[in-house]
């Protein structure tokens, strides 16, 4: 007999048949115990001339080899012990059981595996599901975490374009000759604007970073100046060959466009440490009219089956899309492993 199938989410109908079958599925113990028991006294009584044994306890073996199926039910341990024993002892007294006897056992046995099948198959869908909660909160918890990081470090760099702006507006006010009355007020009312935008954001990214539980930082922000030392440390390191390409017409850029390309390379060369050490890794930068093409590239084996993923990858792909940009990770064309982002260069 064959297990329902599990029901389907969201179906009470479903839910419902599925558990009427399966309590009707096991309905069948009792009765058929029953009926085993009088084949088996049926059976005992045919051989009572050819044996010779006394009928009565003939009887009462041939009743404990095959009633106890009743019980298997709800104590399906208890009923294959017993219908064991008894089929031992008529076997020892007899030389054969009855066959009502061998068949009640088989069911029990039956009975047996199937609740255990079942069980195990609750608690593999129920440490899977365990497993999935866990990888899944981690998961949110990076992206979470992340997400910050990459919101106190745009904050920095917003930061100081809306200084700027408040400090220009503020200098134009106080040193432009014969500037109108009118003129003076607007420059004012930006300057004001400026520094309470300015007040605001800070204000929301003290909330921010003590939810992160980060502590607010005066380092300044890296950028591209700062990928040499980067690759320098890198090469070090690693103890491989790991060069910095630039093509086109280096101009300084957007510094939320320089954080970015500085994180996604920092990303990339750690994880080519992490999953090919020792591999050769070429990093170019590639200025362009319209954008800057950021790559890095390992000679390593490159990865064993699919597209690797993971925290570091994630974070990229969030930098790369807040700056507006575009990102592509996975094997390289003969071997290793590439990363390689575009981001808009801001006129």
């Amino acid at each position: 007999m064959r297990d329902a199938p599990p029901p389907a989410p969201g179906n009470n109908e479903y839910v419902s048949s599925a558990n009427t079958t399966d309590r009707a599925a096991l309905r069948w113990p009792v009765p058929a115990g029953a009926v085993l028991g009088l084949v088996a006294l049926i059976d005992v009584g045919l051989r009572a001339d050819q044996t010779g044994a006394d009928l009565v306890t003939a009887a009462l073996l041939g009743l404990a080899s095959t009633v106890p199926l009743a019980l298997a039910r709800t104590q399906a341990m208890l009923a294959v012990a017993a219908l064991a024993a008894a089929t031992a002892l008529a076997l020892v007294a007899y030389q054969r059981p009855t066959g009502a006897g061998v068949v009640a056992l088989v069911a029990a046995l039956y009975l047996l595996g199937r609740g255990t099948l079942r069980r195990l198959r609750r608690n593999t869908v129920a440490r899977q599901a365990s497993r999935q909660a866990v990888a899944e909160t981690l998961l949110e918890h990076a992206a979470r975490g992340e997400r910050a990081r990459i919101a106190r470090e745009l904050h920095d760099v917003v930061a100081h374009h809306i200084s700027m702006i408040s400090v220009q507006a503020e200098t134009a006010r106080l040193t432009t000759p014969g500037l109108p009355a009118a003129g003076a007020e607007r420059l004012r009312a930006i300057g004001d604007t400026a520094r309470a935008a300015l007040t605001e954001m800070r204000r929301l990214l003290g909330l921010l970073r003590e939810d992160a539980g980060a502590a607010p930082t005066r380092v300044p922000q890296p950028g591209l100046p700062q990928l040499v030392a980067l690759v320098d440390e890198a090469r070090a390191s690693a103890g491989a060959s790991t060069r910095l390409i630039v093509r086109g017409r280096v101009a300084p850029l957007d510094p939320g466009v320089e954080l970015t390309a500085y994180r996604v390379v920092q990303e990339a060369l750690t994880n080519a440490r992490r999953h090919a050490p020792g591999a050769a890794v070429d990093v170019e930068l590639d200025y362009t009219q319209d954008t800057l093409a950021v790559r890095v590239r390992d000679n390593g084996p490159g990865p064993s089956g699919a597209e690797p993923s993971g925290h570091g990858l994630l974070g990229m792909r969030e930098r790369v899309a807040a700056v507006g940009g575009e990102i592509s990770t996975g094997p390289a064309p003969v071997n290793g492993f590439l990363v390689e982002a575009r981001l808009p260069v801001a006129p």
